[in-house]
């Protein structure tokens, strides 16, 4: 008999999932208010320290250990001309990530995050999920599992990336399916494919629709009908991540596409979770709005990679050194209020 992994368990067990810690939010919250500045004065910077020690369980949470993973898949419905660029690119970034020349190398170094890129099994690509489901069940929970396995146990903040040629199509599938959204509203140019290879990129995503359906009552089932790879490693990756309290950025529309699938299993497995960029691809918007969530950054980014989350990153650095380093009014000998 087969061991069961850890994400057949949390599907399948009765596990106990990491919920948000309010006590020491709150306490998080009376050490603001002492601070030497205007309650809510910082705005956002505020409520993220606060979201921080909530899930870190710490009234001044920390980021000393942060770690991006990307993870790195190729796409068989890439045969059908979804992208600018054939699948080849996959591996060819992947080397390029690997020898430090990539925009989200130089991001890392800036905001001092440890990088790790993991291929998957880059010769092997998932089937044409235009034709067949894209992979069996058993393979979705097998990539789902490591990812769950990739985190670092010295983690404190987990950066999400992807590399897939072709994941725009497979994102934008899922997010059209579980959120039922209109196919030629969510699908964007991707690596830059041109107006006619745009209408062909609508009518193949519609032809999976019409294969494979939008009923789907796991995430398990929805990643085997239209998932990647490195998809289904990301939701693990969020699922490791909530069981062990480390919050996640999530970068753009494709890693925010794969968290999504989760809440097919419980609505608020992505609290640990924030956005950390608005994506250009028009679908982002519109999975925010389902998830309910909003973007840290709108800089117009659409390169994945983990991009967006690296910049975003150095926000949540900005929120927790003034949350942590700032003196309160009786330290500082500062009047808290002018009196009456």
């Amino acid at each position: 008999m087969s061991k069961v992994t850890e994400i057949e368990r949390f599907f399948y067990g009765n596990v106990t999932i990491p919920q948000f810690d309010h006590i020491t939010a709150n306490k998080a919250i009376d050490l603001q208010k002492q601070l030497t500045k205007p309650v809510g004065s910082l705005g956002k910077l505020e409520e993220i320290a606060i979201w921080m020690a909530g899930w870190q369980k710490k009234i001044k949470p920390t980021i000393k250990n942060p770690y991006c993973l990307i993870f790195a898949g190729n796409h068989g419905i890439s045969n059908k001309g979804v992208s600018a660029y054939p699948s080849e690119v996959t591996s060819q970034m992947v080397e390029n990530f690997k020898k430090g020349g990539a925009a989200i190398n130089q991001l890392c170094k800036l905001a001092k995050i440890k990088l790790m890129v993991i291929p998957i099994d880059l010769d092997k690509p998932t089937m044409d999920f235009s034709e067949c489901k894209a992979m069996s069940e058993d393979e979705v929970l097998s990539f789902m599992q490591l990812g769950f396995d990739s985190i670092p146990s010295s983690c404190d903040l987990l950066v999400l990336g992807e590399m897939g040629i072709s994941n725009t199509t497979s994102a934008t599938s899922i997010s059209c399916a579980l959120f039922n959204e209109p196919v030629d509203l969510m699908t964007g140019i991707g690596t830059g494919i041109d107006k006619i290879q745009l209408a062909n990129k609508i009518k193949i995503i519609d032809k999976a629709l019409r294969l494979h359906g939008k009923k789907f009552k796991d995430p398990v089932s929805i990643l085997s009908c239209y998932g990647g790879k490195e998809i289904a490693a990301i939701a693990g990756s969020v699922i490791s991540a909530r069981m062990k309290s480390i919050p996640v950025l999530l970068d753009g529309f494709i890693t925010t596409a794969a968290a999504s699938t989760l809440i097919r299993f419980k609505e608020d497995i992505l609290d640990h979770c924030l956005v950390s960029h608005l994506s250009a691809e028009p679908g982002h918007v519109r999975i925010l709005n389902n998830l309910k969530k909003e973007p840290i950054l709108d800089l117009n980014l659409r390169l994945g990679e983990g991009s967006g989350a690296a910049i975003a990153s150095l926000i949540l650095k900005a929120a927790l050194t003034t949350h942590n380093g700032m003196s309160t009014f009786d330290n500082a000998k500062v009047s808290k209020q002018i009196s009456s």
